[in-house]
């Protein structure tokens, strides 16, 4: 098969990526080692426009447009241009973008259009207690009515949306993102730095970051060795000044003293950050899926996750790992505490851990579960 995804978000050589660049990295690696067609379509900021294949996937990025009031259509424009050319050269047989993706643009009707929901608008406007942008959900309602079929990365993630979003007519499917179980290996345990607590994130808000930050006077009381790494880009409020910056004013030395950042690591050197941790924690406000905690989790590492939102469909609290309330810093501060009297348990945890990735995340299954639904649609 041909399958396209409408997204500016693919990896290009050097450049940062979230999670969306994530999943299309890991899941169109494993679309083209089982045969398949793959092509990125997308806006750059750019000068030239991008036309080459990177790791086998094809790219077409064209220039974004900044034309005031009008972005809009000339982006959507060379955006279905680039559609009609890919699907003339190589047929497409299905095409996936996020909630948002086909509002305004031109699809041959013969290419299946499958909304694949990482979280839109609806979505976050709940969580992040902003108001709904009227334009930005008129686009997501646009969407979904020229879809044929949503693929939802979590069942929370589709529970919300369809609160908002009427989508019962459409064939649904819930698949999580695929983690390359391969790359993230079981850890050497002669690696773990003693008191190492991992976080890997953008330094803002709504990953829980400044909450686990004010637990810390609660954890070295008992656990004197704490240490936190955390590595994530920086985020800056909108009138410029620096989150960390702001964050760290409402910590003491002493504190600070047990605080490492570090700048984001490429994706293939991740697993390496990993691996030297002795627990890793991710108290996140929301995710839609979150892939860092079962990354995590396939190298065998006792995870703390976040309770809300996919948390408990990624984590078996006390079994494979913990789930903590992320916004309050005593359930962040009881959890971490609980996790290191554990120690003796790390290793058996671990390997739960593991085997629930491999039972919910692994590229094998998730392949599967794609290619079924694909199938069932053309």
């Amino acid at each position: 098969m041909h399958i396209c995804f409408i997204s500016s978000e693919f990896p290009l050589p050097g450049a940062s990526f979230g999670g969306i660049g994530t999943f299309l990295l890991s899941y169109s690696k494993i679309l083209i080692e089982k045969g398949h067609r793959v092509t990125i379509i997308g806006l750059c900021e750019e000068d030239k426009e991008i036309k080459k294949p990177i790791n086998d996937v094809l790219v077409y990025y064209k220039k974004r447009s900044n034309v005031k009031g009008f972005s809009w259509f000339f982006n959507s424009r060379n955006i279905s241009k680039s559609i009609a050319e890919v699907h003339r050269n190589n047929k497409i047989d299905i095409i996936e973008a996020q909630e948002g993706g086909f509002a305004f643009v031109k699809i041959a009707r013969d290419i299946k259009k499958v909304i694949r929901m990482h979280g839109g608008h609806h979505f976050f406007h709940k969580f992040e207690n902003k108001k709904l942008n009227k334009k930005k959900a008129l686009l997501e309602k646009l969407s979904f009515t020229k879809s044929d079929a949503i693929i939802a990365t979590s069942d929370f993630v589709k529970k919300v949306t369809s609160k908002y979003i009427n989508f019962n007519d459409k064939r649904q499917a819930t698949i999580n993102n695929p983690i390359l179980m391969d790359m993230f290996y079981p850890a050497d345990t002669n690696k773990v730095k003693k008191g190492a607590v991992v976080f890997a994130g953008t330094i803002c808000e709504k990953k829980g970051i400044r909450q686990l930050c004010l637990a810390i006077p609660q954890i070295v009381k008992e656990f004197p060795e704490f240490h936190l790494y955390a590595y994530g880009r920086e985020w800056n409020f909108p009138d410029g000044r620096q989150y960390k910056d702001w964050m760290l004013s409402q910590l003491s030395d002493e504190i600070k003293s047990h605080i490492t950042f570090r700048a984001p690591v490429s994706y293939d050197k991740l697993p390496m950050v990993y691996e030297f941790a002795e627990i890793c924690v991710f108290p996140s406000h929301m995710e839609v899926q979150g892939l860092v905690a079962p990354e995590a989790m396939s190298m065998r590492k006792t995870v703390i996750f976040t309770q809300y939102g996919p948390g408990p469909e990624t984590i078996d609290d006390g079994i494979n790992g913990f789930l903590c309330k992320p916004l309050e810093v005593d359930s962040i501060a009881e959890t971490v505490v609980k996790v290191f009297k554990l120690r003796n348990k790390h290793e058996e945890i671990g390997k739960r851990a593991r085997e629930k990735v491999r039972e919910k995340f692994s590229p094998k299954s998730i392949y599967s579960k794609n290619i079924t639904f694909y199938k069932s649609l053309i």
